[in-house]
């Protein structure tokens, strides 16, 4: 596994801009809101890898104690890798990798032993994130082309690099990503510790006085079910769920009718505080690289 960049390794400027920058097409998908869709719709593709989702319930033990509070870590992650400074998100990548190293165990129901950060498992995970935000966000009405669908999968190769998967065996094209899943297909299952992650995911817990005074369930409820309709189909008919053609068309329906809605919220109020620091950072950085 290659090691982390240092900072040293970049400009002033290059650092201020991120690893992806304002005329990426990362910074289009991950801005939209689609983005939160496709983000539980990788959470639910994530778990079918029965090694993956066992070093997940083996060593992740804040799903259990505090899951919002891992969520929220999770969003974070992919949040400052995406637009924060290069500094920013090569820390969060240093906690990460440290979260991973050192831990092993053997998955009960394929026997497999296993390192949380061998490259094959980083590899899934980078994959069900890079395939469920583009195909939400395209089939979510975000005005992507052919060709900036390729590109998107080409600039996401640093971020596979950086949590430590082989470069070479990152996909660089759709063709690539869908060969992959094509090839992973046959080793995928709903294990019991997949299960329980789906049900958290799908209907997590909250406290009382937040299901009753807020509208976080049905708030909830809206994006999970888009997130699990908008699955492929071999994968929600591992779930049990409905694999028609009939769902997909719904799914995109409910999924453009979503994204209408929130584009409607200002901007101001739509985005992460990290999106809007970002804008603001490279506003007064793009001048000096022209």
């Amino acid at each position: 596994m290659r090691p982390t960049p240092s900072v040293k390794d970049f400009t002033e400027q290059e650092d201020l801009l991120g690893f992806f920058g304002p005329d990426s097409v990362t910074w289009r998908v991950h801005s939209d809101p689609a983005f939160s869709v496709g983000g539980i719709r990788a959470l639910l593709l994530q778990a079918l890898h029965p090694v993956a989702m066992g070093g997940v319930h083996q060593f992740s033990t804040a799903f259990a104690t505090d899951p919002w509070a891992r969520l929220t870590r999770t969003a974070e992650y992919v949040a400052t890798l995406s637009f924060g400074t290069r500094r920013d998100a090569l820390r969060q990548v240093r906690r990460v990798r440290g979260l991973h190293r050192g831990k092993s165990g053997v998955e009960e129901t394929t026997g497999r032993h296993f390192n949380v950060d061998d490259a094959d498992l980083l590899l899934w995970v980078h994959n069900c994130e890079v395939d469920s935000l583009l195909s939400t966000a395209r089939r979510a009405g975000v005005p992507l082309t052919d060709a900036d669908a390729d590109r998107y999968v080409e600039e996401q190769v640093v971020a596979a690099v950086l949590v430590g998967a082989e470069e070479a065996d990152v996909p660089r094209t759709v063709a690539e990503l869908e060969a992959y899943f094509d090839r992973v297909r046959a080793q995928l299952a709903v294990t019991p510790a997949a299960r329980t992650a789906s049900r958290f995911i799908l209907v997590p817990p909250m406290p009382g006085w937040v299901q009753v005074l807020t509208p976080a369930r049905p708030a909830w409820s809206t994006l999970a079910s888009l997130g699990a309709a908008t699955l492929p189909g071999w994968a929600r008919r591992l779930y049990g769920l409905p694999g028609f053609g009939l769902t997909d068309t719904a799914a995109t329906a409910g999924l453009r009718a979503f994204r209408q809605t929130a584009l409607a919220v200002p901007a101001r109020v739509r985005e992460s505080p990290i999106v809007r620091a970002a804008r603001e950072r490279v506003a007064a950085v793009e001048p000096l690289s022209a």
